[in-house]
């Protein structure tokens, strides 16, 4: 093999188009969940991703349309198992553990990083999160339809705020706590608030 060989087949192949957006979004998910949104920078993000911060500028011109893009792609990526317990109390004890297993340190880590967060952006939590969740689809409204057909929701009281109440307590939990929300509290929840809420009279 002749040196001009060798260069060639240790040369890195050039990302180009969706391949290289999404390493770079990759890259910047992995700067956000290592080191926090306080260090959280362009340049921290163009050495993981191994390229310039010019490449990341010309697709997003900020840090905060980055973050965006980046909760975006890695909330697409997240595999979400809906659970089929049989019973809405199950489904929703497992997708709660499911929350709390996957997510729950990125969602500390980001409680801890949000007085600079929204300083910064003017964004809130919640934006992130919407983010996030904005190309997956949506396992309660699975699970609770489920649970209609089988009688024991009555479909009426299924208003956005109440169908909110789980995740609107659990994260509550998590704000004060500061640890992933136990199981016993997940159950407490759902049995003492949720589901007498929702249930057939």
């Amino acid at each position: 093999m002749s040196p001009d060989d060798s260069a060639q087949r240790s040369t890195p192949k050039r990302r180009r188009g969706s391949v290289l957006e999404a390493a770079l979004l990759d890259a910047a998910w992995e700067e956000l969940v290592n080191k926090g949104y306080d260090r959280f920078t362009i340049e921290s993000v163009a050495e993981r991703a191994h390229t310039s911060r010019d490449v990341i500028y010309r697709r997003w011109p900020s840090k905060a349309e980055l973050l965006q893009a980046a909760a975006t792609r890695a909330g697409k990526q997240e595999e979400v198992v809906v659970p089929d317990t049989g019973t809405l109390r199950g489904d929703l004890i497992e997708l709660l553990q499911q929350a709390s297993r996957t997510r729950a340190h990125l969602a500390v880590h980001m409680i801890l990083q949000l007085g600079g967060y929204h300083a910064e952006t003017g964004a809130s939590l919640a934006d992130l999160r919407s983010a996030f969740l904005s190309e997956r689809g949506n396992a309660m409204q699975i699970i609770l339809e489920r649970a209609v057909a089988r009688g024991e929701v009555d479909p009426a009281k299924l208003t956005p705020r109440v169908i909110a109440v789980p995740f609107d307590l659990y994260r509550q939990e998590l704000l004060m706590t500061l640890k992933a929300v136990p199981d016993e509290a997940a159950e407490s929840i759902l049995d003492e608030v949720f589901l007498p809420l929702v249930a057939v009279d």
